[in-house]
């Protein structure tokens, strides 16, 4: 078994497809959007407003949703790619909410499945309240 961490070739890949599932976001691209994700009923997607447990339960919160101009997310924190071996990816990235207080953390577990290529098996989106500093409440 490949154990390698973090090859260049595949941090590539597996980044390109992330920013392509980012970019269907915030155009609402269901066609990309469902194909970014395994088409199995035991694939996982926990967002902040429902549990998709199966790809027809994903697919239907996608048709319904209505995210804002621009997507959810108004900045960038921190995104951490690690892959192990050339088919196991996950991507995890700390975000601030458009128009919300707190911290969005969004988690992905990619695999490359045989003649599918790489598919997100399980998924996670979540808004951590905002940390109040005690050293500025003076």
């Amino acid at each position: 078994m490949d154990a390698s961490v973090n090859r260049p070739d595949v941090v590539a890949e597996v980044s390109a497809l992330f920013e392509r599932y980012e970019q269907a976001l915030i155009d609402k691209d269901v066609a990309v959007l469902d194909s970014t994700f395994w088409d199995s009923p035991h694939t996982i997607r926990y967002a902040v407003g429902e549990n998709g447990y199966g790809f027809a339960a994903i697919h239907a919160a996608r048709i319904a949703a209505d995210p804002p101009p621009g997507g959810t997310k108004e900045a960038r924190i921190r995104l951490e790619i690690l892959t192990i071996g050339s088919d196991v990816a996950t991507v995890n990235l700390e975000f601030k909410p458009r128009g919300k207080p707190g911290i969005g953390r969004q988690s992905q577990t990619w695999m490359r499945l045989p003649d599918r290529g790489w598919k997100v098996i399980s998924a996670h989106v979540s808004i951590m309240a905002a940390q109040v500093d005690p050293d500025a409440a003076g």
